[in-house]
C-alpha cells in the first residue's frame, strides 16, 4: 500500500471522526428540557388559574343570587301579607321589592354569562392538557431515540479512533507531519486523481506528476498543492 493510499484512509477516517462529532454535538443541544412542553405547560397553567378565577367568580354570584332571593322572600311575604296598611310604607317596601328583582334578574345574567366563560374554559383547559400530554408522549420518545444514537455515535467514535491510532502507527511520521499541516490549510489533504484530474483542484495534471504519482513516492498536485492519490 502506497503512502499516498495511506493517507487517503487517515484521511476518510478524520472526515468519519468530524462527522461523528458534529452529529453527537447536534444530539447533544437536542438533549434535556424542550421548549414545546415548557411553553405548553406554562399555557396550561395559565388556563388551569384562569378556571379557577372563573369558577370563584360563578361561585360568588350563585350565593349572592341566593342571599338576594331570601331575601326578596322575606320582602315579598311581607309586602303581601296585609300586615302593613300604611301608604308610605307599602310604596317604600314595593320598590325596595323592585329593586331587589332588578338586582337578582342582573345578578342571574352575569351568572350566565360567567357559567359560558367556564364552560368555554374547561374545553380549553381539556384541549389544552390533551395537547400537553402528546408533546411529552412525543418527546420523551424522542429522547429515548436521541440517547440510542448518541451510544452508538459514542461507539463508532471509539472504533473510528482505535482505527485511526493503527493506522497511524504504519504510517511514515513526516509523511502524517505534512497531511496535518495540509489539513489545517485547506481541510481535506488529500485529492484523489480522477481520469488525470485532480479532484481537490480540478485541474489537469501533467504527465510526469501522473507517472510519479504511481510510485510509492508522496508526490503533490502542482496547482493546489494536495496530496496525490491514484486509486
Amino acid at each position: 500500500m502506497t503512502v499516498a493510499n495511506q493517507l487517503y484512509q487517515l484521511q476518510e477516517i478524520d472526515l468519519a471522526i468530524e462527522s461523528s462529532e458534529q452529529a453527537l454535538s447536534q444530539i447533544a443541544s437536542q438533549l434535556g428540557e424542550s421548549k414545546t412542553v415548557v411553553r405548553a405547560q406554562a399555557e396550561l397553567t395559565l388556563e388551569n388559574q384562569r378556571l379557577e378565577e372563573l369558577r370563584h367568580q360563578q361561585h360568588s354570584a350563585e350565593w349572592e343570587i341566593d342571599d338576594l332571593v331570601a331575601k326578596l322572600a322575606i320582602a315579598e311575604d311581607k309586602l303581601y301579607s296585609g300586615e302593613i296598611r300604611n301608604p308610605k310604607e307599602l310604596t317604600s317596601l314595593q320598590q325596595e321589592v323592585d329593586g331587589m328583582r332588578a338586582r337578582r334578574s342582573q345578578l342571574e345574567d352575569k351568572a350566565l354569562v360567567i357559567m359560558e366563560q367556564v364552560e368555554l374554559a374547561m374545553a380549553s383547559v381539556a384541549s389544552k392538557s390533551s395537547e400537553l400530554k402528546t408533546l411529552e408522549a412525543e418527546w420523551r420518545s424522542q429522547q429515548k431515540q436521541l440517547s440510542a444514537e448518541m451510544e452508538q455515535l459514542k461507539t463508532k467514535l471509539s472504533d473510528l479512533n482505535h482505527k485511526r491510532q493503527l493506522l497511524l502507527a504504519r504510517i511514515d511520521p513526516q509523511a502524517v507531519e505534512v497531511y496535518s499541516e495540509l489539513k489545517k490549510q485547506k481541510g481535506t489533504a488529500v485529492a484523489k486523481v480522477e481520469q488525470g484530474i485532480c479532484c481537490g483542484c480540478r485541474i489537469s495534471l501533467p504527465i510526469t506528476e501522473l507517472q510519479r504519482a504511481r510510485s510509492d513516492s508522496l508526490v503533490r498536485c502542482s496547482s493546489c498543492g494536495r496530496i496525490l492519490f491514484l486509486a
